[in-house]
């Protein structure tokens, strides 16, 4: 995940792929959440399960590229199948570029891949502590 992105995101920039991440994941999950309550279950109701899983992921941070690429594919066939074509069309457009642009400072990706600080404590000497000559 490091190599995908050279850094993560942090202060205002951060706050906002935070917002956006929010915005698409919650949106997907309302109109899954709707589609599923609206209907019986049947076997594509599997595409609205996977899409609300693909949502919290999206809405935590984890596996942001690989979550936005399954939920732009996964809204690309409600676009061929359902009834609002539109709104499966932009939602999968902002999750294919909230894949390609990254998930921010203030994700789980950020936590578990993001660069880590280390602190290398002192050496001490192994010798004596007076080094004269006598």
């Amino acid at each position: 995940m490091r190599r995908s992105f050279s850094n993560f995101a942090r202060g205002w920039p951060g706050t906002g792929l935070l917002l956006i991440r929010s915005l698409i994941g919650l949106t997907v999950m309302n109109h899954e959440i709707r589609l599923l309550l609206g209907k019986p279950l049947t076997l594509s109701s599997a595409n609205s399960i996977a899409l609300i899983i693909v949502s919290i992921l999206m809405i935590i941070g984890l596996w942001t590229p690989v979550v936005g690429i399954l939920a732009a594919l996964l809204e690309i066939q409600n676009f061929l199948h359902c009834v609002d074509p539109w709104m499966a069309l932009r939602l999968g457009i902002f999750a294919c570029a909230l894949a390609m642009i990254g998930p921010g400072g203030w994700s789980v990706d950020a936590r578990l891949f993001g660069w880590k600080r280390l602190e290398v404590p002192p050496q001490r000497m192994n010798g004596p502590q007076n080094s004269s000559i006598a």
